[in-house]
C-alpha cells in the first residue's frame, strides 16, 4: 500500500508570473478565435470574456447590439485592463458581423443549444482556419437569424438540471477547448 505524500506548493508571486504589458500583447501571434458578443447584459460578463480573450490572445471582440462598450468602471472591474491589450469594435448588427467574416473565409460558430449542433467535445478544428464564436444573451441566447446563418452550432453538454450556463463560463469552457484543438 503506497503513502500519499502531499507536494508543498508554494503560490507564485505577481512578480514570478512572467506577465507580458499591453504593447507586447499586441505584437504577439494571435490565436486564430474571434469572439462575438450578441447582446450580452451584464457589463461583469463582457470583462470577464475580455480577460478570457487576454488570457489565450484572442484576434478580436466584437461588442453586438446592445452589449456595452468599454471604458465603463463595471466592464473595467471584471477586465482588469484586459481591454487595453485585447482588440475590439461595436457593430450594430452580429449578422453583418458574421456575414463580412464569412466571406473573409472565417468559420462562424453560434455557441448554442440547437437542432444539429455538434457537442462541443465532437467539434474538429483546422489549424489554418480562423473562428469566430457567438455568445448570446443571458436570457435568450444567440438570436435565430445568427444561428441559421452561421457554419455550425457548438453546443456546451450539460448534465444537470439548469442546461444554462452563464455566459462568461460558456466563453471560458468553449475558448479553452477550442484552443487545445488549434494548439495540439
Amino acid at each position: 500500500m503506497s503513502i500519499f505524500v502531499p507536494m508543498k506548493n508554494r503560490k507564485l508571486k505577481n512578480s514570478e508570473l512572467n506577465r507580458i504589458s499591453p504593447s507586447e500583447y499586441k505584437e504577439r501571434a494571435k490565436t486564430p478565435l474571434i469572439l462575438i458578443l450578441d447582446n450580452i447584459r451584464s457589463l461583469n460578463n463582457i470583462g470577464s470574456v475580455f480577460r478570457t480573450a487576454d488570457a489565450f490572445l484572442i484576434k478580436k471582440i466584437y461588442l453586438c447590439g446592445i452589449t456595452a462598450t468599454p471604458p465603463h468602471k463595471d466592464i473595467q472591474k471584471t477586465a482588469l485592463g484586459a481591454t487595453d491589450s485585447v482588440d475590439w469594435e461595436y457593430a450594430e448588427s452580429t449578422l453583418i458581423v458574421i456575414e463580412d467574416l464569412q466571406k473573409e473565409g472565417v468559420v462562424v460558430a453560434a455557441i448554442e443549444q440547437a437542432e444539429n449542433s455538434v457537442l462541443l467535445q465532437d467539434f474538429e478544428v483546422e489549424r489554418d482556419t480562423t473562428y469566430a464564436l457567438v455568445f448570446g444573451n443571458e436570457v435568450k441566447g444567440v438570436q435565430q437569424e445568427i444561428v441559421s446563418s452561421s457554419d455550425v452550432v457548438i453546443e456546451i453538454p450539460q448534465y444537470g438540471t439548469k442546461h444554462s450556463l452563464n455566459i462568461s463560463v460558456s466563453a471560458g469552457v468553449v475558448v479553452w477547448d477550442v484552443y487545445v484543438k488549434l494548439n495540439a
